[in-house]
């Protein structure tokens, strides 16, 4: 049975597996758009905040007292002090429209998607190829200390906290968990090089990189 092309591949990364600056190098390389902090920008956009605020929510839960609050309210049949849903920016409301812009974005075509869960809002959709990058501990923690030298200590507490909070994030917004292998077509070891990276998905989608 023939395959829809692939018009769409998304990109879920480990922190500190370079996953992001390999999902730049293939959609340069393929002529495509790359949505990575253009996701949390057009959200601030359609909420009409600014960028910084919605950085703050970017792959991030509300706090526990926040969602708690929230729950009482709706629960207590008491409006949140007369503030209607859609004038309430937070965790939640970003994610709806981050999915909102996932989707947009899928249906125009010819883009890669970076994280915030586009694998889950765009799983069993024709024409999308999923991909997670991974690191060894060992290439991790190289990368953080040079990034982050003020923090070298930090390194394995941060990496492991930064990931913590992302699967906390598609497990709220998608009930899957974000490491788990059914959700993706290929898994990556970024310790094959970028160029070895995008021979493998271009030869696994079948896809044609645009002509320079």
């Amino acid at each position: 049975m023939p395959h829809a092309p692939i018009r769409v591949i998304t990109v879920e990364r480990e922190y500190g597996s370079r996953g992001g600056e390999f999902a730049h190098d293939l959609a340069k390389h393929l002529g495509w758009r790359l949505l990575d902090a253009d996701l949390p920008c057009a959200a601030a956009r359609a909420a009409g905040v600014s960028a910084e605020l919605a950085k703050k929510y970017d792959e991030r839960l509300d706090p526990w007292y926040y969602r708690y609050g929230k729950a009482f309210w709706h629960d207590s049949g008491y409006s949140m002090s007369g503030i209607s849903e859609d004038q309430v920016f937070d965790s939640e409301r970003m994610l709806s429209l981050i999915k909102k812009e996932i989707l947009k974005a899928a249906g125009e075509g010819n883009c890669v998607l970076v994280g915030r869960g586009s694998a889950c809002a765009l799983a069993n959709q024709p024409g999308c190829f999923h991909v997670f990058v991974y690191a060894t501990a060992a290439a991790k923690r190289e990368w953080f200390i040079r990034s982050f030298p003020e923090k070298a200590d930090q390194a394995d507490q941060a990496l492991a906290a930064f990931d913590k909070r992302r699967a906390a994030v598609i497990r709220k917004a998608y009930q899957q968990e974000w490491c788990a292998r059914g959700l993706y077509h290929m898994l990556l070891n970024s310790a094959i090089g970028h160029p070895a990276m995008i021979a493998a998905v271009e030869g696994a989608a079948n896809l044609i990189p645009v002509a320079s």
